[in-house]
């Protein structure tokens, strides 16, 4: 039986009383049990009510798997022409069909955010085939086994940290979070940090919800491009301020020319 270790609660209020924290887990030490323990103690500290403590991490257990794959990436290295020629024409004629489908909900978006809705369809599309491959990796296991690892282990700390609050605030169950393997989840795969700054309830339901309402997923797809200054009413081509913006989106210059090219042929399709 694992030995976990909590700090009672007077400890933890004295510790917020004084303003300090608990001591961030190590990275990699000990038996991922051990840490695991010393991480629910931070994530106390920092405020995560128990309940959501328990709910995200009882029973997560590290998963080899996602290690192997973190430590197995390659560099992108498709040209324009590759990826671009792969992704896009497969995707037009839905990605048409979703602008027409969704175009009150787009248009009120590009009325509060200013980005038009080609450009989210674009990343829709190519992201998770607009909402049909979100990804089926447990999204906490995932992140805390790559907290664990020294590799980037404060990165996903944090990110581990605002899973555990979207699960806190009521926006998912931790069942419910399942995406691609490094932590991304929602029809776009934000990172959980993007989905506590950038998420919104643009459906009106109270929920925050990426994985299941479109009009939230488009919404906070677009509060995200704006809250990294996204120009309304200028163009996204590259070399364009907006273009610039996509690459916050994805830093590959390949990629973010993809988002463009899809966007550009959405905006002139019939």
């Amino acid at each position: 039986m694992t030995v976990r270790l909590f700090l009672p609660a007077v400890a933890i209020a004295m510790l917020a009383l004084s303003g300090t924290s608990a001591p961030a887990a190590s990275c990699g030490s000990g038996s991922f049990d051990a840490w695991l323990s010393e991480f629910k103690t931070e994530a106390a500290a920092k405020g995560i009510s128990q309940n959501a403590i328990t709910a995200g991490l009882n029973g997560v257990a590290l998963d080899q798997g996602v290690l192997s794959r973190d430590r197995s990436q390659k560099v992108f290295s498709q040209s324009f022409e590759e990826f671009s020629g792969r992704m896009v024409p497969p995707r037009l004629l839905r990605g048409s069909n979703m602008l027409k489908q969704y175009g009150s909900v787009l248009s009120r978006i590009e009325q509060t955010y200013g980005v038009p809705g080609e450009v989210l369809v674009a990343i829709w599309g190519l992201e998770t085939d607009f909402g049909v491959n979100t990804g089926k990796f447990p999204t906490i296991r995932s992140l805390a086994t790559l907290a664990y690892d020294c590799r980037r282990a404060d990165e996903f700390r944090g990110e581990l940290m605002d899973a555990l609050r979207i699960v806190d605030r009521g926006d998912l169950s931790p069942s419910e979070m399942r995406g691609a393997w490094a932590g991304e989840i929602g029809q776009t795969q934000f990172m959980p940090s993007s989905w506590i700054k950038y998420a919104v309830d643009f459906d009106g339901n109270g929920r925050r919800d990426l994985l299941h309402s479109v009009p939230d997923v488009l919404a906070s797809t677009a509060n995200y491009l704006a809250g990294y200054g996204w120009k309304r009413g200028k163009d996204w081509e590259p070399g364009s301020p907006n273009f610039e913006v996509l690459q916050q989106w994805n830093k590959s210059e390949v990629y973010a020319k993809t988002i463009a090219t899809f966007a550009s042929q959405l905006a002139h399709a019939p």
